[in-house]
């Protein structure tokens, strides 16, 4: 899809749509709305300077991190930056926020920098068949696989941990410690992605255990972000439900609702235990440490970026998961 197509598509000059593009004032609202909504229906990415693309060396990979300044994503970029170095190319990061869309940050990166490939570290779980045309170079989902989705797997490599399997074992752990009333801590159980994954290992362990999930100890806040972690937590205290431990699905979650029990006057373990899933720096410096699945951050960097040197060279493409340790902390007593 170029610039003229999109001019054909809505019957209006190249120039019109370049005006659009560039937020110039003197064009109609109701030309700027159709425009607007064909860019957006068709995933058109406006060409980059030919500067740019001079400057630009055709020996790069790209990089899209999914959210700004997430911890956990420190030692993956180190090993992905790494290995690319190693193979001589070079590797451009873009980080984005959670709420962005990673598919069109990966399209403008590769038509800026006309990438090799593409890493995505963090994104969704369900990419369709339009990814092929709107990527056009061979890519890598880092950290996530995409379980809901509907694009082919011979099409894209991925490498990640299996979510439902790891929440499985960590409520299975609270479970052979003699708990039962475990609340979970997640973004939105049905989101399609790693919550809903994770829930779903969640109630697996309890089931299995012969537990009904109570949808009182379901404590859903709508992201990732630590304030609204300790809300969450703080809103079951206040609620007087009684549990005796909960199940984060981040280690950035778990560490909020450490604090949310301590400020509440509740010891851990001894009134609540706590359990997670990433393995973290901070968490294994948290009072007490913190109980966790950790997962292998610096391999699933040199498998991401093996992966993508593999099919950049011809290779076929090829879904990876890698296995969990349970890291042994402080946060989880036997009753």
């Amino acid at each position: 899809m170029t610039i003229k197509d999109i001019a054909a598509y809505c019957n209006v000059s190249v120039s019109t749509v370049s005006r659009v593009l560039n937020d110039h004032p003197d064009v109609s609202a109701s030309v700027r709305r159709q425009v607007l909504d064909a860019v957006e229906a068709f995933h058109y990415v406006p060409n980059a300077s030919a500067r740019d693309l001079v400057r630009t060396p055709a020996d790069t990979i790209g990089l899209i991190a999914k959210g700004i300044g997430n911890p956990f994503y420190t030692e993956i970029i180190w090993a992905i930056e790494e290995e690319i170095r190693r193979a001589g190319y070079t590797l451009v990061m873009s980080q984005i926020k959670t709420e962005d869309d990673e598919l069109k940050a990966g399209a403008e990166l590769v038509r800026s920098k006309r990438l090799k490939g593409l890493i995505f570290l963090g994104g969704r779980f369900d990419y369709g068949r339009e990814v092929r045309e709107i990527l056009g170079v061979p890519f890598v989902c880092c950290t996530f696989t995409n379980r809901f989705g509907t694009l082919e797997e011979d099409t894209f490599s991925s490498v990640s941990i299996d979510d439902e399997a790891a929440a499985f074992e960590a409520v299975s752990h609270l479970i052979e410690n003699g708990h039962k009333e475990i609340a979970i801590l997640l973004d939105d159980k049905s989101d399609h992605s790693i919550s809903e994954l994770r829930y779903r290992g969640y109630e697996a362990a309890l089931r299995k255990a012969g537990l009904s999930p109570d949808p009182n100890l379901v404590i859903e806040v709508g992201d990732y972000e630590m304030a609204s972690a300790y809300r969450g937590v703080s809103g079951l205290i206040r609620s007087g439900r009684a549990f005796t431990a909960i199940f984060a699905t981040s280690d950035a979650q778990a560490l909020a609702a450490m604090k949310a029990l301590t400020d509440a006057g509740k010891g851990l373990p001894d009134d609540c235990s706590v359990i997670a899933i990433d393995g973290i720096d901070f968490s294994e410096y948290a009072s007490p440490t913190l109980t966790t699945l950790v997962q292998p951050r610096r391999e699933l960097g040199s498998e991401a970026a093996s992966l993508l040197l593999g099919m950049i060279a011809g290779k076929e493409s090829e879904q990876k998961v890698l296995p969990t340790t349970l890291r042994r902390g402080g946060s989880v007593r036997r009753l």
